[in-house]
């Protein structure tokens, strides 16, 4: 890849960027397919105003899969309807395809993302076609959502790894990349959907592709199945990387990948931010408390270490 990815790496915050963005996926289909208890409606609504006061200024309110594949997702619709425009803060939202395009300029969303998988197997099997095919496809998409005056950006999934291809070189993701930028999207998220991704691999494909594609929007999408999120943020961040997806309480997981744990909670890594000296703009102390309205929605308990035991500055006497 051209980058140095040495085994072990101090951390110098000093050298990161002082702000940094995070994107609230928890309404998506990421966050919320996996859940039995549906949430009605308003109280999503409700969360999705708490998150905005909270200071998230980057929403995923949700996805338009047809409702019978994703049921919690059946309102989303409604929910971008109810909320409607904030200044300064985007809401966007998930499509499959142009009926998905269609979805978002009847009920108001600005922003929409399309999704491809990195595992040639997976995308094979399923579609018939290779990653790249799947993206070339999409310029349809891309044309209507332009011409309704809607922003669109990309993501692709498993990037560092899959079940199905274990890891995956760094030339096919290269091409991936390649077919988002021919079919006009710059904004891309790399999506540890597996989570199989480890700090130096991250740390290097992050500093690869800046260094390759300095015309693109860059995000990070990392899932806490083996433990390693918050590591692999800190290796993207030292990479350059100021843009991470994150979920409060810790919701989602694919349910295609064996043993998948939910996106990286939104309160860790505003921990980790507020620890380090990096600037979020959000509040953590009102991340937490709508974690905790989630977790009586849902009763269960939710993957998220602040949660459970609170920040550190919280138990000095």
């Amino acid at each position: 890849m051209g980058v140095e990815t040495p085994v072990l790496r101090r951390y110098c915050y000093e050298s990161l960027a002082l702000f940094h963005y995070l994107c609230e996926a928890w309404p998506d289909g990421d966050g919320l397919q996996n859940e039995k208890t549906l949430i009605p409606t308003e109280k999503k609504v409700e969360l999705l105003r708490g998150l905005i006061d909270a200071g998230v200024k980057v929403i995923e309110v949700g996805s338009f899969m047809h409702p019978k594949a994703v049921p919690q997702m059946a309102d989303t619709d409604a929910v971008f309807q109810a909320v409607g425009q904030i200044r300064g803060v985007e809401l966007r939202a998930l499509i499959p395809n142009l009926r998905g395009v269609q979805r978002a300029v009847d009920c108001g969303c600005k922003k929409v993302k399309l999704n491809v998988s990195a595992s040639r197997q997976h995308n094979l099997k399923n579609l018939n076609m290779t990653p790249e095919q799947s993206v070339a496809g999409f310029a349809d998409c891309v044309k209507a959502a332009q011409e309704n005056g809607l922003e669109i950006s990309g993501s692709i999934s498993m990037p560092f790894g899959s079940p199905w291809d274990g890891r995956i070189a760094q030339e096919e993701i290269d091409a991936i990349i390649d077919a988002y930028l021919n079919v006009g999207i710059t904004e891309i998220s790399l999506s540890d959907t597996s989570g199989m991704g480890v700090p130096n691999q991250v740390y290097g494909m992050c500093a690869h592709v800046r260094e390759k594609y300095p015309q693109t929007a860059w995000w990070l999408h990392f899932h806490n199945t083996r433990g390693l999120a918050i590591a692999n943020i800190m290796a993207a961040m030292e990479a350059g990387m100021t843009q991470f997806d994150s979920s409060f309480g810790g919701l989602g997981g694919c349910p295609f990948v064996p043993g998948a744990a939910g996106n990286i909670s939104t309160e860790d890594v505003l921990n980790l931010c507020d620890e380090s000296g990096i600037e979020t703009g959000i509040d953590i102390v009102k991340i937490m408390a709508l974690s905790r309205t989630l977790r009586n929605l849902l009763n269960h308990e939710l993957d998220s270490y602040i949660l459970r035991a609170g920040r550190a500055c919280d138990l000095i006497l």
